[in-house]
């Protein structure tokens, strides 16, 4: 009986650090112990409607990586621009390096060759991400050391130990086979059959066709969603804050700083769920945007098929191809300094 109940403990215990702890959440998927509950796509994992429910595969990568390329590339990004999803294989550059928002990296540039940094957010974080300084790649001026970005101890912290979203994580941890989303779906469908509404942070078009996060479209969520107002002192003071942090990186050696706003699911999908505040086209056409902007948007809403992948939040392989061949132009470009807005 001691061996059971030291058995459960110890179980228990792993199971709890799973829930809490990033580096014991990726051992545990990497041994197989939890499902790949993302399989099928965030949007299905928090809605459980089995009608968005279609697995996630890889897009075939482009293969244009050349290391005589004269084109280095840094990206800070968010999960749109995730090794999952994107590497140096998908452009023609000699040297790149992905930086994650909110986690810090060193970078040496090579004065040889053209360096060329790309801003990439989604629409729903924009004004999160440029509301304070961007120091997400610290430029290594000295070429003999490479030490690694210094981050706080309360940062790293906050990075392994997810308290706000413990609850989800253990959800995951203990829920995330095939047996129990059967259940999950049973009471989405009733629940939406029933009482006309969804569970988890999702919602739906008004035609129930499309499935999105509630940040997208819930208008309390003041600085995600594609509906909440933005005046125009706001929209000024974000191309402010994106003009200072292109400028501060052409300071410490970058030839030239792009931006590429991905567009929220809603604001293509049903842009006229409310009172769009369009966000990109504010952003892209100000006459103060003193960088190039990758006008994705655009080519999503004209793409004669959705570029959002059925059950998730992120593109399809679709908007994929469609993002990379408006990225692609920025490798055509002369190393020039920018006035006004220009886009791609």
């Amino acid at each position: 009986m001691r061996f059971v109940r030291y058995t459960a403990l110890l179980v228990a215990l792993i199971l709890w650090g799973g829930g809490l702890s990033t580096t014991i959440s990726h051992w545990l998927y990497a041994i197989g112990f939890i499902a790949d509950d993302y399989k099928y796509g965030d949007l299905y994992r928090m809605s459980a409607l089995s009608q968005f429910k279609e697995e996630a595969l890889p897009c075939p990568a482009r293969h244009r990586s050349n290391d005589t390329s004269s084109t280095q590339l840094y990206i800070i990004g968010d999960s749109f621009t995730e090794p999952a999803r994107l590497s140096k294989d998908d452009f023609p550059v000699s040297y790149y390096q992905r930086v994650a928002w909110e986690h810090p990296q060193r970078a040496q540039l090579n004065p040889t060759k053209r360096n060329v940094l790309l801003l990439e957010t989604v629409e729903r974080h924009f004004r999160e991400h440029f509301t304070h300084p961007v120091n997400e790649l610290v430029v290594q001026t000295d070429t003999t050391t490479m030490a690694p970005a210094k981050v706080s101890l309360y940062r790293q912290l906050g990075q392994e130990f997810h308290r706000i979203d413990v609850e989800e994580r253990l959800e995951s941890t203990l829920f995330s086979g095939a047996w129990a989303f059967w259940f999950k779906e049973l009471k989405a469908h009733l629940t939406l059959d029933w009482f006309n509404r969804t569970t988890g942070n999702v919602s739906l078009s008004t035609d129930k066709q499309h499935v999105f996060t509630s940040l997208d479209t819930d208008t309390n969520k003041a600085l995600n969603s594609s509906f909440a107002p933005l005046s125009d002192q706001e929209v000024d003071a974000l191309v402010d804050s994106v003009n200072a942090t292109a400028a501060r990186y052409k300071r410490l050696g970058f030839d030239a700083v792009y931006l590429s706003i991905i567009p929220n699911k809603a604001s293509i999908l049903e842009p006229n769920r409310g009172a769009y505040n369009h966000l990109i086209e504010r952003v892209q056409q100000h006459p103060k945007l003193g960088i190039p902007a990758i006008d994705v948007y655009s080519s999503f809403k004209n793409s004669p098929q959705s570029p959002y992948a059925q059950g998730d939040t992120h593109w399809s392989c679709i908007g994929r191809a469609l993002w990379l061949d408006n990225v692609q132009t920025l490798f055509h470009e002369q190393p020039v300094q920018f006035e006004g807005k220009r886009v791609l």
